[in-house]
């Protein structure tokens, strides 16, 4: 049995970005990794993927964005190479190939068990990672058996499927990317969109993240916000990091032959049925991003930056025809679905109860229980909290509370000595 005061779950970049807090801090500390580090950079990403921020963007506590493509998008393998070399700049103490199998209270902190040993200590971080686990709809149950199915995490490239249709389902970030991907690898693609957040890739000459993070919508707080369980669910904005730092909205989709339709509703009979309510999607998606538009516009005129940027512009509504589909024939319409329907953090591991009736995390801005935190979740204490450069705020404010726990517990411990003596 080993001892530390903090054990951190998972070197990916917010477990990374942590550990640097604690040291600075001088707090002894261990970072448990089931891969290497920046495992599922590695390992769990298709292979075009790129970043949805600028490479400006991409930076850690204590190490800036160095590279000479800062107006780029950084490739799954860039990712991976910069928080590796993030890792040894500060000699995080990462303990690789280590996977943990639980995490247990006791009295005067927590067991971390692991295939290599456990460890006691005083508090864990769980920074294993928001997208864990693919989620797919139980709808894939009703699929036929000679339809080929995917998530998103087992999608590598288009040479992986079957010639014929395919149906991406799901019109978030993910969604539209693989959906344009696969249309360009000469198989026919319907999409099928729910709820989704519609964003130009570039607004007045500047990338649109520019304009969120100057502006201060990146830097809104959960406790700021009505309904702060619906905000953590919001869809990634539909946008794809590319050279020509193209917008790819349902527009630019449909202008290269993919067929929109409604959200999946249900499987009958060997055919899927789609939501007739894919107008009214698009309309709010539409009067969402103008809203956003609006509010940057007002912002960059109080600023006085008018005439440093381009122009004011607005953007052709979505174009929804007369009838779209209501539905398609499995195994003959559809030889592929791939299920872009986003992804859950697992914590199958974790037997401190802190989880809801739905599975989720509970937490207070990634404060779960006494010397028990989360980082990396969506819209943790800021909208820009599962982003990279979104790490830094968080940790320093968690570390700080981190730091104040282990001081309270020290204090206790020695007054219980005391009294003992």
């Amino acid at each position: 049995m080993r001892g530390c005061d903090v054990v951190i779950i998972g070197a990916g970049h917010a477990g990374l970005a942590m550990s640097h807090v604690l040291g600075r801090r001088g707090i002894e500390h261990v970072v448990l990794e089931r891969g290497e580090v920046a495992h599922s950079w590695r390992t769990e990403r298709w292979d075009s993927l790129r970043l949805l921020t600028p490479n400006w963007m991409t930076r850690l506590p204590g190490c800036p964005y160095a590279g000479d493509d800062p107006d780029g998008y950084m490739r799954a393998e860039e990712v991976a190479a910069f928080i590796a070399g993030y890792a040894r700049r500060m000699s995080a103490p990462v303990r690789s190939n280590t996977t943990v199998t639980c995490v247990e209270a006791e009295v005067d902190g927590y067991r971390v068990s692991t295939d290599r040993g456990d460890w006691r200590c005083r508090a864990v971080v769980l920074a294993s990672g928001a997208f864990s686990s693919p989620v797919v709809p139980r709808l894939s149950e009703l699929v036929p058996a000679g339809v080929e199915q995917l998530s998103t995490r087992g999608y590598r490239n288009p040479a992986q499927l079957a010639d014929g249709g395919v149906l991406v389902v799901g019109g978030s970030a993910t969604g539209v990317q693989l959906a344009q991907e696969i249309q360009r690898s000469g198989r026919p693609v319907t999409l099928a969109v729910g709820e989704h957040v519609r964003l130009p890739r570039v607004h007045r000459g500047r990338d649109i993240q520019w304009w969120m993070l100057a502006s201060g919508v990146l830097d809104q707080r959960i406790d700021e916000v009505d309904e702060p369980e619906r905000a953590r669910r919001v869809p990634s904005p539909q946008l794809v990091g590319t050279p020509e730092r193209a917008t790819l909205d349902l527009n630019a989709l449909q202008s290269e032959g993919v067929e929109v339709v409604g959200r999946l509703a249900g499987i009958r009979d060997g055919r899927a049925q789609f939501s007739g309510s894919l107008r009214n999607a698009c309309a709010l998606a539409d009067l969402k991003m103008n809203r956003l538009l609006d509010a940057i516009d007002e912002w960059a005129q109080r600023n006085e930056l008018d005439d440093a940027v381009g122009r004011t512009e607005r953007y052709e509504p979505t174009v929804v025809g007369a009838s779209p589909r209501l539905g398609l024939v499995l195994g003959k319409d559809v030889r592929t679905i791939v299920w872009a329907t986003g992804f859950r953090p697992d914590y199958s591991w974790l037997r401190v109860p802190v989880l809801g009736p739905d599975g989720a995390l509970q937490h207070d801005r990634g404060v779960v229980a006494a010397g028990l935190y989360a980082l990396g979740l969506p819209y943790l204490r800021r909208r820009k909290s599962s982003f990279i450069h979104g790490a830094e705020d968080d940790v320093n404010e968690l570390g700080a509370h981190l730091a104040a726990h282990l001081d309270r517990t020290a204090r206790v411990e020695e007054a219980a000595f005391a009294t003992a003596r």
